[in-house]
C-alpha cells in the first residue's frame, strides 16, 4: 500500500486469518480516526513487534481452529502486553491457545448465522454505554465448549452462552460475531471502545494524512520516473489519477482505453472532462480489439481475464509509443482485492485490474495508491484533493465494462441493446429524484429469451433485469425498495424504446449472497 500513517501516529494492527470481511474492520478502525495496517498472519513476530502497534485485532476466517492446517498466531504474540481483540475465527483462536476448548458445533444451539439478538454485559469495557440488548451478525460453526481460565463471559444469545469473552486484566477480548459489519448494531461503537477504552488511542489520524503520506510515498517510490495511469473516467481512477497529477505532475500520461463496453456516450464524456484537466490525455479506440477477443466467450472469468490481458496490452503498446514509461497506475480499490482473493480468502470473482491481470506486464511496477481504501474513503480522498463533487459521487461502474451486464456472449447488437435499457433506467431515476437514495443501479440485459405479444403479434426477445442496491462499503449491500410507479415508468419505455426487449425483472437480491455485479 502506498500511503500510510506519519511518523508520530500510534498503530492498530490486524492479523488476517482470510475471512471475507476482514478489511471492513480496517475501515471501521480508520473511521473512528485510527490509523491501522493488516498483515497476515504469517508475518513474522518481530516484524509485527517493530510496528508497535497499540493494539491487535485478530481477524475472522474460514478455518476451524482444532484442525492442524488452519492458520496459527505466533502463541508468542500472546506476550507482547498488547491488548487483543479477537472477532470470529479470531476469537476462537483466543480461546484455543490460552487453555480454552473450541469444537465444532453439534447442534442449533451452538452454531449461529445471520442477525441474532444478543445480550451484553455492559459492564465489561468493549461493551460499555451500549445496550444492554441489541442484533449482532453471526457466521460461526464452531463453538467455544470451554472458555480460558481467567476470562468471563461478556455476552450470550439465546443459542450461545458464550457469544463473547474477556480477560480485562491482559486486555484480551473474543467475540464471536462480526461488529465490523452494518448488519451488527452499535458495531462499530464497539470497535471505538476497543480503541479508546482498551488501547487508550488517541485518535490522530485523518483522510488528509493519508493524502499527504501517499503523495510523498509516491514521489519516492517514482522518483523521475514516467508513469501511465489507467484512466476509466470512474470515481476510483479519477481520484487516482488527480493524487498521481499532484504527486508527479508532468510525469504522468492518462490512457483512457475506449473498449466499445461503455455506457451510453459515455467516452465523450470521458475525454471532456480530463481534456480539461492539466495532464497529458489520450483517448485509444480500441472498440474492434475488444470485441473481437470476446467473440463468442460466455463464462464471466474468461470474460474478465480476456479483458484484463487486453487492457495491459493496450497500454504497453501506448508506453512504446510514448516512449520510456516505468511504471502503471490503476485505480483498484479494496473491495476488487478482496473479490479477487486475498491471503487466505476465498475467490468470488476477478476483477480485471486485480486478478485478470496478465502473469508478465512490461512494467517496472504497478502502483495502485487506493489499494486498501473503500469506496466512501475513496470519495473522501478525492475531496481532499479538491476534485468536484460530480466526479466524487459518480455511482461505480465496472473495469470490464457492459461485458460482464450482457450474459452469455457479447455482441455490438446486444450491447446496443444494453446500453439504451441502461441509459433509460438511469434517466427515470434521475427524473424521479433518487439518484441520491441508491449507490448503484443499471441494467442487465439477459440471456433468457421469452414469448410475448406486441400489438397483433407473437414475440420471442430478451428479458431485461434492473438492478439497484443501497450500501456504504460495497461489502455488504442492500436491494433498493424504488417506488412502484417509477418502475413501471422504466419498463414501460424500455419495452417501447428499446428493440428486441419483451420482459422487464426487477432483482431483490442483497449481498450477501448475490453480488452487485451479476457476473
Amino acid at each position: 500500500m502506498i500511503g500510510g500513517k506519519g511518523m508520530s501516529q500510534e498503530t492498530v494492527l490486524i492479523l488476517d486469518f482470510g475471512g471475507q470481511y476482514n478489511q471492513l474492520i480496517a475501515r471501521r478502525v480508520r473511521e473512528c480516526g485510527v490509523y491501522c495496517e493488516v498483515r497476515r498472519y504469517t508475518t513474522p513476530l518481530a516484524e509485527l513487534k517493530a510496528m508497535a502497534p497499540i493494539g491487535i485485532i485478530f481477524t475472522g476466517g474460514p478455518g476451524s481452529v482444532y484442525d492442524p492446517a488452519a492458520p496459527q498466531a505466533d502463541p508468542e504474540i500472546f506476550k507482547l502486553d498488547v491488548p487483543i481483540l479477537g472477532i470470529c475465527y479470531g476469537c476462537q483462536l483466543l480461546a484455543h491457545n490460552l487453555g480454552g476448548k473450541v469444537t465444532a458445533a453439534q447442534s442449533d444451539t451452538a452454531r449461529e448465522y445471520g442477525k441474532t439478538e444478543t445480550f451484553f454485559d455492559t459492564k465489561c469495557k468493549l461493551f460499555q454505554d451500549l445496550p444492554e440488548r441489541s442484533v449482532t451478525w453471526m457466521s460461526h460453526g464452531d463453538y467455544m465448549e470451554r472458555v480460558p481460565q481467567g476470562f468471563t463471559l461478556a455476552a450470550h444469545s439465546a443459542a450461545c452462552p458464550n457469544v463473547a469473552i474477556c480477560d480485562e486484566d491482559r486486555g484480551f477480548y473474543g467475540v464471536q460475531f462480526h461488529p465490523e459489519v452494518a448488519h451488527t448494531e452499535n458495531g462499530t461503537a464497539m470497535i471505538r471502545n476497543f480503541l479508546y477504552e482498551v488501547c487508550g488511542a488517541a485518535g490522530d489520524w485523518s483522510m488528509g494524512d493519508f493524502k499527504h503520506s501517499a503523495i510523498q510515498a509516491v514521489r519516492e517510490k517514482i522518483g523521475q520516473g514516467k508513469v501511465l495511469l489507467a484512466l476509466s473516467g470512474g470515481v476510483d481512477s479519477s481520484v487516482a489519477a488527480a493524487l498521481m497529477a499532484e504527486a508527479v505532475g508532468s510525469q504522468l500520461t492518462c490512457v483512457f482505453v475506449d473498449h466499445g463496453l461503455m455506457r451510453l456516450n459515455e467516452g465523450d464524456e470521458v475525454e471532456a472532462a480530463f481534456r480539461q484537466w492539466d495532464v497529458n490525455f489520450i483517448r485509444v479506440n480500441a472498440k474492434a480489439l475488444f470485441l473481437s477477443k470476446l467473440a463468442g466467450v460466455s463464462e464471466p472469468e474468461a470474460k474478465r481475464k480476456i479483458i484484463g490481458e487486453e487492457f495491459i496490452r493496450v497500454f504497453e503498446a501506448e508506453a512504446k509509443k510514448i516512449g520510456r514509461i516505468d511504471y502503471l497506475v490503476q485505480g483498484t480499490i479494496y473491495p476488487d482485492v478482496i473479490e479477487s482473493g486475498l491471503g487466505d480468502a476465498a475467490v468470488i470473482k476477478s476483477h480485471h485490474n486485480v486478478g485478470g491481470l496478465p502473469d508478465y506486464v512490461d512494467f517496472k511496477e504497478i502502483i495502485e495508491p487506493l489499494r486498501l481504501l473503500f469506496k466512501d474513503e475513496v470519495r473522501q480522498l478525492g475531496r481532499e484533493l479538491g476534485l468536484p463533487e460530480y466526479l466524487v459521487t459518480r455511482q461505480p461502474f465496472p473495469g470490464p465494462g457492459l461485458a460482464i451486464r450482457v450474459i452469455g456472449d457479447v455482441t455490438k447488437e446486444k450491447l446496443d441493446v444494453l446500453r439504451l435499457a441502461d441509459f433509460i433506467f438511469r434517466d427515470e431515476i434521475a427524473k424521479a429524484g433518487l439518484e441520491k437514495t441508491m449507490n448503484q443501479y443499471f441494467a442487465v440485459l439477459t440471456n433468457t429469451r421469452s414469448v410475448g405479444v406486441m400489438g397483433d403479434g407473437r414475440t420471442y426477445d430478451y428479458t431485461v433485469a434492473l438492478r439497484s442496491v443501497t450500501t456504504d462499503d460495497f461489502m455488504t449491500a442492500d436491494w433498493t425498495r424504488i417506488p412502484y410507479e417509477v418502475l413501471d415508468r422504466v419498463s414501460v419505455r424500455i419495452v417501447n424504446e428499446v428493440p428486441h426487449v419483451n420482459r422487464i425483472v426487477y432483482d431483490i437480491t442483497s449481498k450477501p449472497p448475490a453480488t452487485v455485479e451479476w457476473e
